[in-house]
């Protein structure tokens, strides 16, 4: 089973993920947006799966940060370049487990996805 979560380090919520993830003995590869970057053919598949609106973190002060108008006229097209652009405006973590996607943190939902 392939795991990778995806997300950047300093995050509390990454954190509880990491925690989780290796409490539980799970296998996985960190992508470390800050240090390797938004892999963009990823992130396009993400959208198809779930969603921009559910992927686009509109709570943390990066979507606060950015221009008015940015925010007034997001679209499919200008949240993928948003989230290239500020890798923190992506919910986190993304956790990809083989064809299953998940995104934020719950432990029962990690606990259900690796039958814990």
């Amino acid at each position: 089973m392939a795991t990778t979560l995806f997300g950047i380090p300093n995050c509390d919520t990454m954190k509880k993920a990491r925690r989780w993830l290796e409490a539980n003995d799970v296998t996985y590869i960190f992508h470390d947006y800050k240090k390797a970057g938004v892999p963009e053919d990823e992130l396009k598949l993400w959208i198809k799966t779930i969603g921009w609106e559910i992927l686009l973190n509109r709570r943390g002060t990066t979507w606060r940060k950015l221009d008015d108008s940015v925010k007034e006229n997001i679209d499919k097209v200008s949240a993928i370049q948003v989230m290239i652009e500020n890798p923190s405006a992506i919910k986190r973590p993304v956790l990809e487990i083989d064809d299953q996607l998940l995104v934020g943190f719950s432990e029962d939902t990690y606990k259900e996805a690796f039958n814990k």
